[in-house]
């Protein structure tokens, strides 16, 4: 898919992805990312990605060999590295599995859970609350600087078949940069090639699209 269609996923159906667009609306004007800030933040994502696959690459080699086991029991819930700390899952898995257990528990049992509280559940709730808190100052925070799953999407998305192309007749590119502002992703889109770019921090959501006056950006495809 995403070298069909590129980071579109991130844009259009990553729920928690979603989510941070709401809570852009929370704020009206949001906190300005400087360029040489959010060049090198980009690339936490891809450091979280190649941790990822090399815990979980080493663990499938060693189980494939029959001598990970020991390996396995060593790393624990880290076995599956971004699961453990996912805010996504956090959000979406661990506090719905919670109310569950809140709804169908007696008090005492309630009583004796919370008391029992692991800290990597605490340490899982405060990474999803800072996220959260964060993509209200900043629009896709989690998809601009720490998914692991958009570092992945981004490597083949410079290969996409679907792009964006902005036509240079009816573009005011001097004066006017509103495309760029409002990407979510901080693409630089009036430094791109006119005829066809798949910048691979770009997610499709067309914003910029929509928010050209003149119509000048519409999507590719091949």
């Amino acid at each position: 898919v995403a070298a069909l269609l590129g980071r579109s996923l991130c844009g259009w159906v990553c729920p928690f992805g979603f989510v941070q667009d709401l809570l852009g609306f929370i704020k009206r004007k949001h906190t300005e990312v400087s360029l040489r800030t959010h060049g090198g933040m980009v690339k936490v994502k891809y450091v979280v990605l190649m941790i990822t696959l090399f815990i979980s690459g080493t663990l499938a080699i060693s189980l494939a060999a029959g001598v990970g086991q020991s390996y396995k029991k060593a790393m624990g819930v880290f076995a599956a590295p971004f699961n453990a700390l996912s805010p996504a899952d956090t959000l979406f898995a661990i506090l719905p599995r919670i109310a569950l257990d809140v709804r169908y528990s007696s008090l005492e049992t309630l009583a004796a859970g919370i008391s029992s509280v692991q800290p990597l559940l605490w340490s899982r709730l405060i990474i999803m609350a800072i996220i959260l808190v964060l993509g209200v100052y900043v629009p896709r925070s989690w998809c601009r600087y720490l998914c692991p799953h958009g570092a992945a999407l981004a490597f083949l998305n410079r290969f996409s078949f679907l792009g964006l192309k902005r036509d240079p007749l009816k573009c005011t590119k001097a004066g006017c940069r509103t495309c760029v502002e409002v990407c979510p992703m901080k693409v630089p889109i009036l430094d791109l090639p006119w005829e066809k770019f798949t910048d691979p921090e770009c997610i499709y959501c067309l914003k910029c699209a929509e928010a050209c006056t003149t119509k000048a950006i519409k999507p590719k495809f091949p």
